[in-house]
């Protein structure tokens, strides 16, 4: 009688939690094999079988077979044994104490396949949520009621510190399918290059709808970041569009990385134009491409160089990472010295040189855009001039 009643007890709660009831019996009498061993203290290994329809329970001894050839016998040859009944009288009392930790452990790894299914599919995402606590080794952020994210030591930036109930957006690198307690499935960063595009998409209705593509990101996470961008209408400056009016918009995702900088740059496909650019602010006289070592060589004014370079290499050093150039700067004196340009007279005219575009755009200041080699123009601008000239022609 004790054993239909958990029998019946069993069906209700797989109907009710959403398990397979033939795989709960099977997880069962696995767990049940091994608590009857200890229990009895049994020699050898049994095996428990519950039948599906009464609920009873028997317990076997599995007793080897003396003549049965273990050294001889093949790699694939099942050993023999002689199942002894040693069914307790009491069995079903044991079977329903380990029957509850069986269906605990099975909702348990249900819920983390269900987190499983509903996250893998949205690496790359950006998700944001409150943090839960932190530790200096890892940081938990709750996604939802029953989701909760880790945030590892590594994918934070040194500067960031969190407190209980700070709301962080951060990006998710990782999904595991894990059947360890307490391990979060969900792994997420708050330095990963794809958290400021996601932000940059959340910020900036062109980035999102396509139209200013973002090329390519470097980051020192916490420190600065340099963005390059593109657009896909002539018309549309993608750097403007990405610093929003007044700087509003890039504002914002300064403030989400909590001061972090962000120096936002033209993508060009000319190398050095892309160079050029990629160490703003400094200002460029020359790039010099050797396609062969995929090497710029890069010349600035002396009073230039120090801003080049940046505190302890970082602006040469994002320039690099996203233009994918290895990129050697030198002084105007330096280059002379190495023969990269005459001694004399083009070195004073190269000092000379304003790469910036001369265009004036719609709140009145210079565009900050650099010109295309031969012209005081950026690409927009040297269109937008080009055809006016045609207009007044005619």
């Amino acid at each position: 009688m004790a054993e239909m009643t958990l029998m019946m007890a069993l069906k209700e709660i797989a109907d009710e939690r959403g398990i397979d009831e033939y795989e709960l019996l099977d997880r069962l009498e696995q767990s049940l094999a091994g608590a009857y061993e200890r229990t009895l203290r049994l020699e050898n290994d049994c095996r428990v079988t519950i039948d599906r329809e009464s609920g009873a329970i028997y317990v076997y001894e599995l007793i080897p077979d003396p003549d049965f050839d273990w050294i001889g016998a093949e790699e694939d040859e099942e050993p023999e044994y002689e199942e002894r009944d040693v069914t307790p009288p009491d069995v079903s009392r044991l079977a329903a104490h380990q029957a509850k930790a069986v269906i605990n452990s099975m909702i348990r790894e249900a819920k983390r396949e269900k987190i499983f299914d509903e996250y893998i599919d949205r690496v790359g995402d950006m998700v944001s949520g409150p943090v839960q606590h932190s530790r200096n080794n890892f940081t938990i952020i709750k996604l939802s009621d029953e989701v909760e994210a880790e945030l590892p030591e590594k994918e934070r930036p040194i500067t960031e510190r969190y407190h209980h109930n700070d709301r962080l957006k951060v990006y998710i690198t990782e999904v595991r399918q894990t059947r360890r307690a307490g391990e979060s499935s969900v792994i997420v960063s708050r330095k990963h290059p794809g958290l400021v595009k996601r932000l940059f998409e959340v910020e900036v209705p062109e980035v999102d709808d396509g139209i200013v593509e973002i090329k390519s990101i470097a980051r020192e996470a916490g420190a600065r970041s340099k963005v390059a961008v593109s657009s896909r209408q002539d018309n549309l400056d993608p750097v403007g569009a990405c610093v929003g009016p007044a700087g509003s918009r890039v504002r914002n995702v300064v403030h989400e990385l909590r001061g972090e900088r962000i120096d936002i740059i033209p993508f060009s496909e000319n190398p050095a134009d892309f160079v050029s650019s990629a160490l703003s602010p400094a200002q460029v006289l020359r790039v010099i491409i050797d396609e062969e070592t995929r090497t710029a060589n890069v010349i600035v004014a002396p009073n230039q160089l120090s801003l080049a370079i940046g505190k302890e290499g970082q602006n040469a050093r994002l320039a690099a990472q996203l233009t994918g150039w290895r990129i050697d700067i030198k002084s105007s004196e330096m280059a002379s010295a190495a023969g990269l340009i005459p001694e004399t007279g083009a070195m004073e005219d190269l000092e000379e040189i304003d790469t910036q575009c001369i265009a004036e755009v719609a709140d009145g200041h210079r565009c900050r855009n650099h010109a295309r080699p031969g012209s005081q123009y950026c690409g927009i601008h040297e269109k937008k001039h080009a055809a006016q000239l045609a207009q007044d022609a005619e």
